[in-house]
């Protein structure tokens, strides 16, 4: 059995992100007492964990969006196993990477990252990690339209910024930003534009055709294809340029039990888009061994000046 990841001991230290604008009128948050405040009197009170809530009524699709109690819970069993523990230390190693040469120039200057879709901080935390072993200070946020997903989170570090909030709107000053990373998310590159520096990054790990082929076989009489390369005119449209090669991440991940192939289930959109008869076949499995593939992109935002 694989043995599990020591995620919360020995946690490095992220300054908190503060650079955040209201969510109804734009105008900068300034942090007063236990609540973020505009200039037109809208307050956002911060909860007893440290998260606060910037997603308005207006931007919900329904009453309890994103990601579900139970779904949370089972992701945290899941990465506890240790199996996506190689995608997240790539994802954190690419970052750092990437970024190199602009720490080098800015001295000690903090890395401001936004994880968009930051679920419950895994990938966040292990960029985190790898970069206090490299002496990297990270002015950090993550953002997840659920709930459920910001709270987990901010449980575990209050060392960020823990936002309720939308990709399609986030709640962030403009050029704030030198990478947005975002790990099985949903990009929105205009969003990203406006809150990235000139010259900053979007790291993206989506799902490979290999990602969880082993359980898709099961669950389906017939499989779509990845996404691919699919979303890149949008990047590109945006002012984005994808910079250097896919990056293949593979890993393994072996289940042992009904509870452990169930919290895959639940983790995954799978659950709620497989038909009957394959969630039987499934859920009937006492072992199940599934392949992780991850594409890692890297692209950067171009300079308004190349633009012209």
């Amino acid at each position: 059995m694989t043995s599990l990841v020591a995620d919360s001991a020995d946690r490095p230290t992220m300054t908190p992100l503060t650079a955040l604008i209201c969510p109804l009128d734009a105008q900068p948050l300034k942090r007063d007492g236990q609540s973020w405040c505009c200039v037109d009197g809208h307050r956002f009170d911060i909860a007893r964990q440290g998260h606060v809530n910037l997603l308005p009524v207006q931007r919900k699709r329904s009453l309890d969006p994103g990601d579900s109690k139970g779904m949370v819970m089972a992701r945290q069993r899941l990465f506890a196993l240790g199996g996506y523990q190689p995608l997240a230390t790539a994802l954190a190693e690419r970052v750092l990477e990437e970024v190199e040469a602009d720490i080098a120039s800015s001295g000690a200057d903090p890395l401001a990252v936004l994880d968009a879709g930051c679920g419950e901080g895994f990938y966040l935390r292990q960029l985190a990690h790898g970069a206090h072993a490299r002496g990297v200070t990270l002015e950090a946020a993550g953002l997840d339209i659920s709930k459920h997903a910001v709270l987990a989170a901010a449980r575990q570090s209050r060392d960020a910024a823990w936002l309720v909030g939308t990709n399609a709107a986030l709640p962030l000053a403009d050029a704030c930003l030198d990478v947005v990373i975002c790990a099985f998310g949903f990009p929105v590159w205009q969003e990203f534009a406006r809150v990235l520096k000139p010259g900053g990054r979007v790291v993206l790990l989506e799902a490979g055709s290999g990602h969880l082929l082993a359980l898709r076989k099961i669950l389906y009489r017939e499989l779509k294809p990845a996404r691919g390369e699919a979303g890149l005119s949008t990047a590109v449209a945006a002012g984005f340029t994808p910079q250097g090669d896919v990056q293949h991440l593979h890993a393994g991940l072996s289940l042992s039990g009904n509870d452990q192939i169930r919290d895959l289930l639940t983790m995954t959109p799978h659950l709620y888009r497989a038909e009957r008869e394959g969630l039987a076949r499934a859920e009937a499995l006492d072992v199940l061994d599934v392949e992780l593939h991850g594409e890692l992109r890297v692209f950067g935002l171009e300079d308004a000046q190349d633009k012209t």
